[in-house]
């Protein structure tokens, strides 16, 4: 039987913030097979994809040249004739400057179907980012997107300097930063004042977006002094000046600021979200995974407390996991949680009360201080010898909380609902930025994120981590963990007064600002 002919979706990813895709882009990138992409796309997308997804990079690397425009378009009709669902990820708008009408051309000429999805070209959302609307009711009603990234000769053949040049308010120039002294000659040379504003938006809502301005006369200087280096986004017109009031992007706390995000997959988007809202970047390594207890001996343990006769007292959390794995494990066991009813519930941190919360049960009370200590200290009058604690949570969890109640005369039943592992799928590309010292805070939210961090390196091939992570600021959500750094000899730089991932956030922002030279 023939096998069927796949499909392409020639897929704009927007500027470079992965949040900027469109919801079409994002469902093409999550329901292919192959993802063909370059360096314009950010890489943060491909963590969407689904299981068993082949990731295919057709971009510049140290070692090798661009992959032809020409290679590319036959990869992209090979890949769909073996049946495959292939995304096409090219940055900005495919349809400016971004070559998709080869590729499509070619699709069509094999019998390949295709769609085109837009994306949100860098020519508007780049200047958006460094406070430039490339409109503006009293300054420009109108604008041009131009190519730059030709040489002399041939940008004279494609562009008509004395039509361009006067054409519209605002002048958009793509790739054209080695050329720039060129096209500000070209544009005096056809009309345009000397003192016309000029702006350059290096790697445009990126963490590691640069911008620059001057004028038409001034530029090419400014440029070559500032040394800078394409990729950038040229704006040529009066909107530049909005750009001293509009700052918003380059305002934020966490601008130009890359963080390494070192928890379980499961609970590092709260986190990587509140950096993108400060304005950095999440850069997500999880070095742990959490799972159902494997051991036979511990399934056994669980069953009998939870399948048990006799009442508790108290049910105490002591972390978001212990929540979720309790109520999978009496979803499994067929348990109904009324079956608890006369239990008060207790629970350290306020994202435990929150997620207990989220299934009608109310907490006790919440301690000053988020962790074991503080939570007896809370409840210290309602814990009455005798009483029975069923205590669900993790394997690596501390003993203060058992040892210390059963010194107050209650009876402690612990009950390890998951187990910490080593995460094994690693990120090589985050791995490399470690190694070339472009992480700025390395985050760690428990003991055994430190730890796995160093072993998973070293796994990697790194032969000093402790070295490497501490060309970083190190981040640690708490004493413990803070205590566990220091043991491995990392210096810690930042801990928050309060042990929750808020504090964390808060802490490395109010650090960062610290840092940040007046006037940027």
């Amino acid at each position: 039987m023939e096998k069927a002919t796949g499909k392409v979706f020639l897929v704009g990813a927007g500027p470079g913030d992965p949040k900027l895709i469109t919801i079409r882009g994002m469902e093409c990138l999550q329901a292919c097979d192959v993802v063909v992409y370059d360096r314009l796309a950010s890489p943060r997308l491909l963590k969407y994809l689904k299981a068993g997804t082949k990731k295919v990079y057709v971009g510049k690397l140290p070692d090798r040249h661009t992959m032809k425009q020409e290679d590319i378009n036959q990869l992209l009709v090979d890949l769909a004739l073996e049946g495959k669902i292939v995304t096409r990820l090219k940055g900005g708008d495919p349809t400016i400057f971004g070559r998709v009408g080869e590729e499509a051309e070619l699709l069509q000429q094999n019998g390949v179907e295709f769609e085109i999805i837009p994306g949100i070209t860098s020519a508007i959302a780049v200047p958006a980012y460094a406070g430039i609307p490339v409109t503006h009711r009293d300054l420009a009603s109108s604008l041009s997107i131009i190519t730059g990234h030709e040489s002399p000769d041939k940008l004279d053949q494609s562009i008509y300097w004395d039509k361009v040049t006067n054409a519209t308010g605002t002048l958009i120039f793509l790739m054209g930063v080695a050329k720039i002294g060129y096209i500000a000659d070209q544009l005096m040379k056809h009309g345009k004042p000397p003192e016309t504003p000029v702006a350059l938006i290096r790697w445009g809502t990126r963490v590691e977006q640069q911008t620059i301005t001057g004028t038409l006369e001034t530029i090419e200087a400014v440029v070559r002094a500032a040394d800078f280096k394409p990729p950038a986004v040229i704006v040529v017109g009066d909107v530049v000046r909005q750009r001293d009031k509009l700052q918003w992007y380059e305002r934020k706390p966490l601008f130009g600021t890359r963080v390494l995000v070192t928890r379980a997959r499961a609970q590092s988007s709260d986190l990587a979200d509140r950096i993108e809202e400060l304005g950095g970047e999440p850069c997500e390594f999880p070095v742990i995974q959490t799972r159902e207890q494997s051991s036979a001996a511990a399934v056994r343990e669980v069953e009998s407390a939870l399948l048990a006769e006799e009442r508790y007292d108290w049910l105490m959390f002591t972390s978001v996991n212990g929540v979720e794995y309790f109520f999978s494990w009496l979803k499994r066991l067929g348990i109904d949680i009324r079956q608890f009813h006369q239990a008060r519930i207790a629970a350290v941190g306020p994202k435990t009360a929150e997620a207990l919360e989220k299934r009608g049960l109310i907490v006790e009370s919440l301690p000053v201080k988020f962790q074991a200590e503080g939570l007896l200290d809370s409840l210290h009058e309602g814990l009455l010898p005798g009483q029975r604690v069923l205590l669900p949570r993790g394997d690596l969890a501390r003993e203060v909380l058992p040892r210390e109640l059963a010194l107050r005369g209650l009876v402690t039943v612990e009950i390890d609902v998951y187990e910490t592992v080593i995460e094994d799928d690693q990120d090589e590309d985050v791995l490399q930025l470690l190694i070339k010292r472009k992480v700025d805070v390395i985050t760690f939210a428990s003991s055994s994120t430190v730890t796995n961090l160093i072993t998973v390196m070293q796994r990697m091939g790194v032969d000093n981590p402790v070295d490497l992570l501490q060309s970083a600021d190190i981040a640690c959500i708490g004493p413990l963990t803070a205590k566990t750094a220091a043991e491995s000899g990392l210096v810690v730089t930042i801990q928050p007064e309060d042990a929750t991932i808020d504090g964390l956030i808060e802490a490395i922002a109010a650090s960062r600002l610290a840092k940040r030279v007046p006037g940027e």
